[in-house]
């Protein structure tokens, strides 16, 4: 691996280093759309070849990219959560029940985005199962839980989540994680949403056995938001990565958009306003 290799978990980057003047390589399908708040991209990776020149698996990879940093609540937030909802809707191919991980280590700020979304989803399995009078069509069957670390469990967030699916049987997972970038005008910026899985820990350059349709048998959607950049070696040789110094209110503002768009795009019948008032 070459010395100035950047640790990244974005398609878009990726797709970037390795186009020229020439088209992309065969496999490799880059689109671009623009509402009235993101920029979209869509990486599409369609062959096992263009899987590997990308170093990413196949699927596809939707970037949407602010301008501006996630560290402020914009003022079109609903615009913004229900345009982010949309997005995840596309990537949902199955009805049924979702299970919501958020992965990462709530006591580590950049790592904290996933377990800091699972604190404002709307769960409601408990409630189609226990008080079924309760339910209606306008929710969906929806769990959530943080499985934490293997630094703090002793167990692989993977073997957890495994565990729980097998339990509670849900038809897609969505795994929320904290990411990294390699240019800082992505650092904060922007959120990436994939069909293809992750592997928990990519964020903090902790790679643990991936969640995928391989490994747990349903699909699984991951979204995240890069919350450090790998800027390449330091004057010492050791990997140089920075997070921004409003990481903070990077994640709570993050995880206030993400948590709103997951909840909008699970509960069709609710309106933003309404799974505030329930989540807060």
């Amino acid at each position: 691996m070459s010395d100035t290799y950047k640790r990244t978990d974005l398609a878009l980057e990726r797709a970037e280093t390795i186009q020229t003047e020439a088209p992309l390589p065969e496999g490799i399908n880059v689109s671009t759309k623009k509402t009235s708040c993101f920029e979209i991209t869509e990486v599409a990776v369609t062959t096992d070849l263009a899987s590997q020149r990308i170093e990413k698996p196949k699927g596809r990879y939707i970037t949407l990219e602010t301008g501006s940093r996630l560290d402020m609540r914009p003022q079109d937030f609903e615009q913004c959560a229900s345009d982010l909802s949309e997005e995840i809707r596309s990537l949902i191919k199955s009805e049924g029940s979702v299970l919501v991980v958020g992965l990462g280590n709530e006591d580590i700020t950049p790592d904290s985005l996933g377990p800091r979304v699972i604190s404002h989803i709307f769960s409601t399995r408990h409630i189609k199962t226990n008080a079924p009078s309760l339910y209606s069509s306008d929710l969906g069957e929806v769990c959530a839980f943080a499985p934490g670390v293997m630094g703090q469990t002793g167990i692989e967030a993977s073997e957890l989540i495994g565990s729980v699916c097998k339990a509670v049987k849900p038809s897609l997972v969505i795994a929320v994680d904290a990411l990294a970038c390699s240019e800082l005008s992505h650092l904060g910026k922007t959120v990436q949403l994939t069909d293809s899985g992750i592997s928990p820990g990519s964020g903090v350059l902790n790679a643990r056995k991936e969640l995928s349709r391989q490994t747990l048998g349903i699909s699984c959607i991951a979204v995240g938001v890069p919350t450090i950049a790998d800027l390449g070696a330091g004057q010492q040789g050791d990997a140089l990565m920075v997070t921004p110094r409003s990481v903070d209110k990077l994640i709570s503002c993050s995880a206030q958009l993400i948590s709103s768009a997951l909840n909008l795009a699970l509960h069709p019948g609710l309106s933003l306003e309404e799974i505030i008032s329930l989540t807060s």
